[in-house]
């Protein structure tokens, strides 16, 4: 909110508490504690309330897919390090089966392994709860 004192701001103005409500510190006008006075109207302009601050600055779930995006793309650049680093052919051996891999690729085979049983006992796990949830709402 402009008036002709004060210029546009890019900011939010500070919200005001319900009433009867005020934050730790804070004191309605014309009340104060001993030895301070109540701030002036004209050194809150341009600032704003923490909780006004919060609401603007909470993540999205867009904003927490493109960091997910930004994170996965750095740890796609080091794994291609690792690979490209590790290029001396292995012999790997597996139920019977062998063959010829480079070091680095069968290493993320193996970590591909793990983090797809780990998925899947939590899958399980998930599934289970979720059974457990719906017969307890099924009783109530």
């Amino acid at each position: 909110m402009t008036t002709p004192e004060t210029p546009p701001t890019d900011e939010f103005p500070a919200q005001q508490s319900p009433a009867g409500a005020h934050p730790a510190g804070t004191h309605p006008a014309g009340t104060h504690s001993a030895g301070t006075q109540p701030k002036d109207d004209t050194t809150a302009i341009g600032s704003t309330s923490t909780q006004a601050v919060a609401k603007v600055t909470r993540g999205t779930r867009t904003s927490g897919t493109w960091i997910a995006v930004i994170v996965a793309a750095i740890v796609l650049v080091f794994l291609l390090i690792f690979i490209l680093a590790n290029l001396q052919s292995v012999t790997v051996t597996f139920l019977g089966m062998s063959g010829q891999l480079p070091l680095g690729v069968a290493l993320l085979f193996a970590a591909i392994s793990g983090a797809l049983l780990v998925a899947l006992v939590g899958a399980a796990r998930i599934l289970q709860l979720r059974r457990r949830v719906r017969r307890a709402a099924k009783t109530h």
